[in-house]
């Protein structure tokens, strides 16, 4: 990530994004102290859903809609778009690190003001979360077992198995 000099924004753009993030958070902490805290066992579940919505946002073709106002997609890659605010913008929409501090605010507020809504949430978005792992570790271990297959018929055969396959 660049430093602020050199990109089109000033501090005080990142400054309004983060005021921004503060005061929703400040919001959401009044308005969870008469409300039952979540449980720790469901901090998990809500990781891994912060995860998935997260990478859903920032990497997925289906959420284009939502990024192409702040950023340019292309061939090369993707990039913040325009300056001030709303490159800002476009620099959080490019980081699934960030964007997770944002989405894990959401996801934490509809679990505090609509339990049943936020567990759902959470549920459908940490199977998600889990399919990626799978997903990853299938791919992973396709991957392994093919390299190793090239490997082996790069080998030459000893003698004694070769005078038996002929």
């Amino acid at each position: 990530m660049k430093p602020v000099d050199q990109t089109p924004t000033e501090a005080a753009d990142y400054a309004a994004l983060s005021a921004l993030y503060g005061a929703l958070l400040a919001a959401l902490a009044c308005s969870a102290r008469d409300r039952e805290p979540i449980p720790r066992a469901e901090l998990v579940p809500i990781s891994a859903a912060t995860f998935a919505l997260s990478k859903l946002i920032v990497h997925e073709k289906i959420e284009t809609w939502l990024r192409q106002p702040f950023v340019d997609e292309g061939a090369n890659g993707k990039r913040p778009r325009g300056r001030r605010l709303r490159y800002a913008i476009g620099e959080l929409l490019n980081c699934t690190r960030c964007m997770g501090a944002w989405t894990g605010l959401g996801l934490v507020a509809l679990r505090l003001h609509s339990p049943s809504a936020g567990r759902t949430a959470t549920t459908v978005l940490a199977a998600s979360a889990g399919n990626d792992v799978l997903q990853s570790a299938f791919s992973l271990l396709c991957a392994r077992a093919t390299a190793a297959q090239e490997q082996a018929a790069e080998q030459p055969r000893p003698f004694n198995a070769a005078r038996r396959a002929a």
